[in-house]
């Protein structure tokens, strides 16, 4: 079963960091195009940042830049974890956050459609 597993979730208060991780136990997604979005209730899930597969390159929306850092660690074979830095936390930033791979491009990723795979996950509580 393809699976993507996110961690790292929890309450922090404003002006705090945390840090995510979305694992990749399969090591399925090693040369895919990996991202996070993020979701309140109500509200369609919202591009937050995303990495190519080599890793050279990283997207953000204009809501995080500057204050999130996507990154991850891709040894072929071996493992394929991605993370998401998040510093300077605040209330806006409350969402559950997933995590994605597929082939996208630099165009299409900042979309939801352009993912086949989602993690399951992580609730991110930022209190004022």
């Amino acid at each position: 079963q393809v699976q993507l597993v996110e961690s790292g979730g929890g309450l922090v208060q404003a002006g705090g960091s945390l840090r995510l991780s979305c694992a990749d136990p399969g090591r399925t997604f090693s040369r895919y195009a990996m991202g996070w979005f993020r979701q309140t209730p109500g509200k369609e899930r919202e591009f937050v940042g995303g990495i190519s597969w080599t890793g050279n390159s990283t997207y953000y929306s204009d809501s995080v830049k500057g204050r999130f850092t996507v990154s991850r660690d891709t040894v072929e074979n071996t493992k394929n974890t991605m993370y998401l830095q998040m510093n300077s936390l605040k209330p806006e930033d409350t969402a559950v956050y997933y995590c994605a791979a597929d082939k996208t491009t630099p165009s299409t990723m900042f979309h939801q459609s352009a993912w086949r795979y989602w993690g399951q996950g992580t609730q991110v509580t930022v209190s004022s």
